[in-house]
């Protein structure tokens, strides 16, 4: 596997077959549709977070609380299946890190545990800057006024603030954070407990509650605001449709196959799964503090699984569904689109098992202990999995005369002494 760069979709524009030419279109068609519900559901399911948070600020009960948490967990079942449309297609990996960017150093945001947390980094000067305890934050040699926290200054100011990365200001995991605070628990049980109480003007804690509160709102309408932007790229006409029509038929069979082995393997396999397995360090957990993780990686892999199958479930129960490359691949190559087909199902079979261990209590953080034997290997079975289906998916790209496509990689995978040795 390779790193992943734009000029590898540079493909061969040698005609296809006759049989084969002939339901492109249809395939293709059948990815923008399943793109557009996938991000119209996420749409929908973060203004019900909306609603919910709305709640629990009008009355900061736990039970409110509570709900506004399983609200952001129900909004990141149609979101995670969006991923396999990131590589590939340049509109959205370019507008995907406003709303999913991690790892994140949540002391850019509010009060964090200075025992575990640290009270800074060398890479980071606004490590524990906490913007809501702060109305003016020293940003370089410049001080930025952020006494006003709404959408533009998230947006604007704060994302990626000095050009770092892990100044992560907006999205889901910013939300995450205010919702549920740091997980302090380490490799054992427990996800974050940030009280109620927190977002209270009559008994607050955790200090500056009215600005947490306004944090917390600016993130969630932000976060609606950057999936309207995507939905509208998916519609008939739509600017993520035109960019995919503009490559041709082999062109947007390459996006597909590139979105589906990038995610598969340099990024689920490694970055997310491989990564965090090695280090046995919960830093590296997608999402950390509600230990959701287990969930986000088995969608992940299903959104893999629907760009081949060309189907998606709704969250109404109604299924979207067409022409799509499995279809392809029966044609071509019955024996890859079997063998496929079979290691997308081992996938999330192993997939489940996490899941499954997380019911119990064992998510992903205390699955990856250091000395967790039986732990660690449910999660080494799910890379197992995901690298398998991936050479699968570079035979898929073979039978379609598809040249120098390039799956990204990842150093925990391609070159794991750099990683324990950096």
């Amino acid at each position: 596997m390779k790193a992943f760069s734009t000029l590898a979709l540079a493909i061969s524009l040698a005609s296809a077959p006759a049989a084969f030419a002939a339901n492109v279109s249809d395939v293709l068609n059948t990815y923008g549709n399943i793109a557009q519900a996938t991000y119209a559901d996420s749409l929908t399911t973060a203004k019900v977070l909306k609603t919910k948070i709305e709640a629990l600020l009008k009355e900061p009960t736990e039970a409110n609380l509570q709900a506004a948490k399983q609200a952001w967990i129900d909004a990141r079942v149609p979101y995670q299946q969006t991923e396999a449309y990131r590589f590939g297609n340049a509109i959205v990996d370019d507008w995907e890190g406003k709303v999913n960017a991690w790892p994140l150093d949540e002391g850019l945001i509010d009060y964090v545990d200075a025992g575990s947390y640290g009270e800074e980094s060398d890479e980071n000067g606004l490590y524990a800057a906490n913007v809501i305890a702060n109305k003016q934050l020293k940003v370089g040699s410049s001080t930025v006024d952020v006494s006003n926290i709404t959408p533009e200054l998230l947006a604007e100011t704060l994302h990626e603030a000095d050009e770092v990365e892990a100044n992560v200001a907006t999205g889901y995991h910013a939300i995450e954070f205010l919702l549920w605070g740091q997980d302090l628990n380490g490799t054992d049980k427990g996800a974050g407990k940030r009280p109620a109480t927190d977002f209270s003007t009559d008994n607050c804690t955790g200090g500056h509650c009215d600005r947490r509160r306004d944090y917390l709102m600016a993130a969630t309408n932000l976060l609606i605001t950057d999936l309207e932007e995507m939905v509208g790229n998916w519609q008939e006409g739509g600017a993520a449709r035109q960019e995919l029509a503009a490559k041709g038929e082999k062109g947007g069979l390459a996006t597909m196959l590139t979105g589906m082995g990038s995610l598969s393997y340099g990024e689920l396999a490694g970055e997310r799964i491989k990564l965090g397995l090695m280090l046995h360090d919960p830093e590296e957990e997608h999402d950390c503090f509600s230990d959701n993780t287990h969930w986000s990686h088995y969608y992940d892999a299903k959104s893999i699984k629907n760009v081949y199958l060309g189907e998606y479930t709704r969250v109404d129960g109604s299924k979207v569904s067409g022409p799509s490359l499995s279809d392809l691949l029966k044609k071509q190559a019955p024996a890859v689109d079997k063998q496929l087909r079979a290691e997308l199902n081992s996938t999330e079979a192993a997939m489940q098992k996490m899941v499954d261990e997380a019911q119990d209590g064992n998510t992903f953080d205390v699955l990856i202990a250091s000395g967790n034997k039986a732990g660690n290997q449910v999660v080494q079975n799910v890379v197992d999995a995901l690298t398998t289906q991936t050479k699968s998916i570079e035979k898929a790209i073979e039978a379609l005369e598809l040249d120098k496509i390039e799956i990204e990689g990842s150093d925990s995978l391609d070159n794991p002494k750099a990683v324990l040795e950096g």
